[in-house]
């Protein structure tokens, strides 16, 4: 069996920078938290008690993202010999269930208040809300250049986003209210974000799922890799291939190959070279794990079945 190193084609953020970004954006979103909360009681708004939570659990979820950030680079050990990097995975999937958890909860109080609107402070849930946006284009300014770094910053960065855009409806909201009455606005604005943010949490859930369930990543035909491998002169056939993310960046994969001949394992050097070259610039896959055979396995499928 032959095992290679590790072929890191993304360039890790620093957890000085991707860390502290999401530090910071916590420390605004608990702000913007607790000033909403003060106003939605004061002006009586659904929709900015409803944002208060919203950036209640963002803050909680930012947190979580900023430990698992830090947990995922410890080093590898005997017992944890792929590392942390599953961490930020599980933060992700919390993260976002927890989100669901409060649009739930928010769906329940906006029906409440449609057939039974009530009256609003409009000019306080201006400002309040102003507030709120500015604090939020700062920390989605903080952590839109990580956003492509992993699934957990990811999964924070499009709560901010969230976040941001239902500042810009709650204003348009007080606006509306402030000078036409129409109170209404104010369950259906939160109708509206809970439907727009289930969307984009339903997305994070079904990619964590993906990953702890071991998936082919998507995109990766397994298909078209055999068909790549078996090009090169010295492979017969490649089989029982199983391929899955460790988390949303490392890709890793492992098959057994039959070679065309009986050679001594010290000439499969070359092969493993070639292997692992198309593998990384063709398919992106980082780790590579490779049982070398000569015609003993009597089940030669793609996909091995017990």
């Amino acid at each position: 069996m032959s095992h290679s190193p590790d072929h890191h084609r993304h360039n890790h953020v620093p957890a000085n920078t991707s860390g502290k970004s999401l530090l910071w954006s916590t420390f605004l979103n608990l702000f913007i938290s607790v000033a909403e909360i003060i106003g939605g009681l004061v002006s009586n708004s659904l929709a900015l008690i409803s944002d208060a939570l919203h950036n209640l659990g963002d803050t909680s979820a930012l947190f979580i993202a900023y430990v698992a950030n830090i947990i995922s680079r410890k080093k590898y050990s005997p017992k944890k010999t792929f590392g942390y990097k599953r961490v930020e995975i599980l933060a992700a999937l919390f993260n976002a269930l927890i989100l669901l958890v409060i649009i739930v909860y928010l769906f329940i109080e906006a029906y409440k208040r449609i057939g039974n609107p009530q009256p609003v402070k409009g000019l306080i849930m201006f400002a309040v809300a102003v507030v709120g946006l500015l604090a939020n284009l700062i920390s989605v300014f903080l952590l839109k250049k990580h956003s492509g770094d992993n699934l957990n910053i990811k999964a924070a960065y499009l709560h901010l986003l969230g976040d941001t855009i239902s500042s810009v409806i709650v204003i348009v909201s007080a606006v509306l209210i402030h000078f036409f009455s129409i109170y209404w606005i104010d369950p259906l604005v939160t109708i509206l974000l809970g439907i727009y943010l289930m969307k984009e949490t339903f997305s994070i859930i079904r990619e964590t799922l993906d990953i702890l369930m071991q998936s082919t990543p998507p995109g990766l035909d397994l298909t078209r890799v055999k068909a790549e491998l078996e090009l090169l002169p010295e492979i017969d056939n490649i089989h029982h291939v199983h391929a899955w993310n460790l988390n949303d960046q490392e890709i890793h994969f492992e098959c057994h190959i039959d070679l065309k001949t009986d050679i001594r394992i010290s000439e499969t050097g070359n092969i493993k070279t070639q292997i692992n070259d198309i593998l990384v610039n063709k398919f992106g896959i980082t780790h590579v794990t490779i049982q070398y055979e000569y015609n003993c396995c009597g089940d030669k499928n793609l996909i091995h079945n017990n």
